[in-house]
């Protein structure tokens, strides 16, 4: 059994905090200075707003909206050692509401180009520990690479046009490179092969081809690359077996964070957990990527997280429906599976 030498929460962690509507909030309690936050308002129906380093904590994107980047004064106004900034933006700061905050560490920094594709970054802020890199680019049009930083193969790469009304590309290992899921929808995979060109990542480069949303001319884009590390992240699927004793998926640490996908069939949606907002089993508190809506609490999506990975415990088409239904899913740990001497340790 091998061993991982740093603590989950070093370079991922959830934080839960209540609004105050405040100017200038600072908000302490992430463990590490975040590179990429996502913000999810859990009381009222508020868009998801994601900030990360590389295109500064101005900002903002979203991801239930095909929209284009935005700049925002009172959102996300720095990112800090210990947590962030806020303003007094309701998605954020609203007076007495629950909000979470999903944190990654990148790089630490805006990073500089990396010129191993043909196509070059502008900045590449990469976590090499954590197998996260955030990857600014400027599209050509044409059939192109793009280094990543990252020196292992991404599993799951997601990708925004900053400029256009353009929809979130989803590149996930278990799919293919001739297929995609758009982050802001409740699609099914569809076969496509011009956002990844057909061609599958390698530990330097992914490839784009000719679609707007990974690759139009002249536009900005921001790719979002995971590598799988043991212990820390993983990246898989599983079919469904359609029985409340539903089928049990190995990550190899306790997740801390689960976002769920059925991408066999359209209508449904990007399901979000984690073991901040809901520290108990079963886990039935949910938030959709791909929609605004309120944080919800249903048994018909819950999931039972345990030492070693999560159990689905429903029937529902969101993540347990048939044998026929295959279902994507991103984890990341709260706490590495330990062995009897209660030594952190990777999934072997």
């Amino acid at each position: 059994m091998a061993f991982i030498n740093f603590q989950p929460s070093d370079h991922f962690n959830t934080l839960l905090y209540t609004g105050d509507g405040q100017a200038s909030r600072s908000v302490t309690g992430v463990g590490f200075q975040p590179d990429w936050v996502w913000f999810k308002n859990r009381n009222t129906a508020d868009h998801h707003k994601l900030f990360d380093v590389v295109r500064g904590a101005n900002k903002v994107i979203y991801s239930n909206l095909a929209a284009q980047e935005a700049t925002v004064t009172q959102e996300l106004q720095s990112f800090n050692s210990d947590g962030f900034t806020v303003g007094t933006e309701s998605a954020m700061n609203g007076n007495g509401n629950g909000i979470a905050a999903w944190n990654w560490k990148a790089g630490n920094a805006q990073g500089s180009s990396n010129t191993d594709g043909t196509i070059n970054t502008t900045y590449t802020s990469v976590n090499t520990t954590a197998g996260f890199s955030i990857s600014k680019y400027v599209g050509t049009g044409s059939n192109g690479t793009i280094g990543h930083g990252l020196g292992a193969v991404p599993k799951w790469i997601v990708v925004k046009n900053l400029d256009t009304s353009d929809s979130w590309n989803v590149y996930h290992t278990d799919m293919g490179n001739g297929k995609r899921l758009l982050l802001d929808t409740n699609g099914a995979a569809n076969t496509n092969s011009t956002p990844w060109n057909d061609t599958s990542p390698t530990s330097s480069l992914f490839s784009v081809g000719t679609n707007t949303g990974t690759n139009k001319s002249g536009s900005n884009l921001i790719a979002y690359a995971f590598a799988e590390k043991k212990g820390f992240s993983r990246f898989g699927y599983y079919k469904g077996n359609g029985d409340l004793n539903g089928p049990f998926i190995y990550t190899g640490f306790k997740p801390g964070f689960v976002i769920i996908k059925n991408y066999y069939r359209t209508g449904e949606h990007w399901f979000i957990h984690d073991t901040k907002r809901q520290t108990f089993n079963v886990n039935n508190k949910y938030l959709l990527a791909n929609e605004s809506s309120a944080e919800a609490t249903s048994n018909s999506h819950a999931i039972d997280i345990l030492s070693n990975g999560f159990k689905t415990r429903t029937t529902n088409e969101s993540t347990n429906y048939s044998t026929s239904d295959t279902y994507i899913y991103m984890a990341f740990a709260e706490e590495p599976l330990v062995s009897s001497n209660n030594i952190p340790a990777t999934a072997r």
